[in-house]
Parts: structure tokens; sequence; C-alpha cells
């Protein structure tokens, strides 16, 4: 944590956090302010406090973890303030340069999964909690449908891990729910696509986490209630990693998978 980092410079060189903000020309309280993360740093901050400390070479260290703590979380109104579709567009660069995607979802079927009908339950519901304007609601589908290709085109590899109340989630009715299982059926037949399915009833001794999207080794991207979060840290991206791992050994796949899925789909009313 950056604030952490900051308080271990101050304590090598022998400084008090009052002696800090005299030497730094600050108020008194601003040092402790930042080392509780009640106030956030600025880039002349961590300047001005590395050259007190006598750490001026880590200066470029801590400005680069400032910004990646800047950029990590993304409110939605601001991701969505030029409407659906353009949300699902510009994530289409990040799809098509990424060569393996890791994905673990609890309680709803990935987009590069989703059928159109899906899809358009999903959006439409997004649209309305968040008050986004769904004029482009045609478009924003038609997009995030065509994302789907990196599933048949280039050198992509696809682990998907969803719990089995992912399956059971119903959006759109039944006849959706009903073709979004047959989606998924297909899907195990993809040469470039390992679906896993955890069933309900294992055995297991972690429970259930957030979903999340690995690319490669460069980052995890997380969906929250309010907004969308990247994690770019090696040491974040690895207890990632692990979890997924240790949720691939749960999970069912081939044949197994697919039946599954035919019990879902034999109890649709």
């Amino acid at each position: 944590m950056l604030a952490d980092r900051l308080r271990e410079l101050r304590l090598d060189a022998g400084l008090t956090g009052r002696g800090l903000a005299a030497a730094a020309g600050w108020d008194r309280t601003k040092v402790s302010k930042i080392e509780h993360a009640a106030r956030a740093p600025n880039s002349q901050d961590i300047r001005t406090w590395c050259c007190v400390c006598g750490a001026e070479d880590q200066t470029d260290d801590l400005i680069a973890s400032l910004r990646a703590v800047e950029g990590a979380f993304v409110e939605w109104k601001r991701l969505q303030r030029s409407g659906l579709r353009r949300l699902q567009e510009t994530r289409a660069a990040l799809y098509e340069r990424t060569r393996v995607f890791r994905v673990y979802e609890p309680g709803i079927v990935p987009g590069l999964l989703q059928t159109p009908g899906y899809v358009r339950a999903v959006l439409t519901k997004v649209g309305s909690f968040r008050n986004v304007p769904s004029a482009d609601l045609d478009e924003a589908v038609a997009a995030r449908i065509s994302r789907q290709r990196v599933l048949h085109q280039g050198a992509h590899r696809f682990a998907f891990l969803l719990e089995e109340s992912a399956i059971w989630t119903r959006l759109g009715g039944a006849e959706v729910a009903r073709d979004q299982l047959a989606r998924l059926e297909h899907v195990t037949t993809l040469p470039s696509v390992s679906l896993g399915i955890i069933p309900a009833d294992v055995d297991r001794e972690h429970w259930p986490v957030e979903g999340f999207w690995m690319f490669d080794q460069d980052r995890v991207t997380v969906e929250t209630v309010s907004g969308w979060l990247t994690i770019t840290q090696p040491a974040e991206i690895a207890q990632y990693a692990a979890v997924f791992e240790e949720f691939a050994e749960l999970a069912v796949y081939g044949a197994a998978a697919r039946a599954q899925l035919a019990k879902t789909a034999n109890r649709l009313a």
C-alpha cells in the first residue's frame, strides 16, 4: 500500500510526522492524513517526501504506484456516460491482444459466452439500474456479441469457471435461459475453450469470491456494484491466480459439465 511505503521511508529517515511536515513546509497534520490514507498524495507530495527522507531514488517507483492506484477504480457513471455501446467497444482492444483468458463467475454467465437474448437482458438491467440512456441498446448488444469472435479467431485460449449458481441465474425468462444453456453446451466443444462448472454440493475449503477476469499475467478486472476495478500489482494478480487454480480443481468438465447443464435445462419451468 502506498501509504505504508511512505511511512516506512519516514521511519527509515528517523523523522517524526511533524518533523517531516516542518521540513516540507506542510501543515503538521498532512503527514498523518497521508499515512492513514485519509488524504491522497499527489506527485509533487511524493517528490517532496522522498527528498526530505533522502530517498530520491524511490521517487519514480512511488509515483508509478500512485498512478496505478488512481487508475485502479473507475465508477460506472464515468465509464457509461457515453452510452452502453461505447463501453462494449472500449474493451475490444484488450480482448484482441490477450492470449490467455481466465474467467471466474459465481452468479452470471460471462459476456464472451452470452447469447444475444441474455446480453439484452443484462444490458437492459444495467441501463435501468445505473440510469444509462438505452437508445443505443441494439448497438451495445451487437458490440458485445461481436467481441465473441475472439473465441474463434486468433491465438487465444480461454478457461472459464462458473459456480453452478451462475447457470441457474435466470435473466430474460425461461426461453432465454434455455438458449443460454444450449450455448454453454456448445462452448464445451470448442477447441480453444475450457469450461468448468463448480457443483453447488462439492466439498470445498474456500468459499466463492467476487467474479474476476484475468488477462494473461498483466491484469485482473473485477466488476463491482459501483465501478470497475483493475488490478495490476503482480502480488495481487498471483493471489487471484492461486484462487483460480484452487477452484479449477473443484469443477467438472466435458461430459460432466454438459450433464450439469442438462439438469438445469430440464428443471426450467
